[in-house]
């Protein structure tokens, strides 16, 4: 497939490498870009998070580059497609990039799964912006 026909997804959650739905492992295989972050709020639903994007605070996740027949798989996952649950809707925005820790400023234009803002009622903040570490605010 031509580099040109490839796009690039955020992920944030249990998508990212070594936890349970880990894209890595999915087909056809994804190419790492590298760490990023996107400005949001980060909320814990229990067995998977929920990022609301938007306002100050940052989270952290994973860029990779992916095919369309990926990014179909990806809609099916979080339920975007073919059937819409409602819960995730797709979006695009440009992130922030980590180079050597020092965030960039220039990053790819991403697919990221936002939450229903009505699914988060309720639900704690993981305060750290990232779902491998955890803490929730009280």
């Amino acid at each position: 497939m031509p580099a040109c026909a490839l796009r690039h997804v955020f992920v944030y959650g249990t998508l990212r490498r070594g936890d349970v739905r880990d894209i890595t492992r999915l087909q056809p295989a994804p190419q790492f870009i590298g760490m990023a972050s996107v400005a949001g709020v980060l909320y814990d639903l229990g067995p998977y998070p929920g990022l609301l994007l938007g306002g100050e605070s940052r989270v952290t996740g994973e860029v990779y580059a992916i095919t369309t027949e990926l990014e179909r798989l990806l809609d099916q996952i979080e339920e975007v497609w073919p059937q819409q649950t409602g819960e995730y809707s797709k979006r695009e925005l440009a992130v922030q990039m980590d180079e050597d820790g020092a965030r960039t400023v220039a990053g790819p234009v991403c697919l990221v799964y936002e939450i229903n803002a009505s699914r988060v009622d309720g639900c704690p903040v993981i305060p750290s912006g990232d779902w491998r570490r955890r803490t929730l605010a009280s």
